[in-house]
């Protein structure tokens, strides 16, 4: 079996959270449905808090295409329905991460995701 360019980046960015960011695999989740208003859409990434709440979401694309305001746009529609504390959107070249203000309905930039520590 050929690896789909996106699955390739998905594969490189569990394997970075695991790795580098010491996420345990139990808490990280692959390609699953979710439903945004009623309509049923599918996330790459999932990473869970061990109460079962979401820390961090992924959005993973292939190398070729470029992440733009779209594509933010597009995981922070997926937010609204799991409310994670991190975006993280990657296409296996370049990478972006933010936290969500919940209180003030925005988003900041960061440098990098926070480590696992629990």
């Amino acid at each position: 079996m050929v690896l789909q360019p996106e699955e390739w980046v998905r594969q490189h960015c569990v394997q970075y959270l695991i790795n580098e960011k010491k996420y345990p695999k139990s808490l990280i989740n692959v390609e699953k449905e979710l439903k945004i208003n009623k309509l049923k859409k599918r996330y790459d990434i999932v990473v869970f808090n061990s109460d079962g709440s979401i820390h961090l979401i992924v959005e993973c694309k292939a190398p070729k295409i470029t992440i733009n305001q779209s594509t933010f746009d597009q995981i922070a529609r997926y937010n609204l329905a799991l409310n994670a504390t991190y975006l993280m959107v990657t296409n296996g070249l370049n990478h972006y991460y933010c936290s969500i203000d919940f209180d003030e309905e925005r988003y900041q930039f960061l440098k990098d995701i926070p480590s696992y520590n629990e």
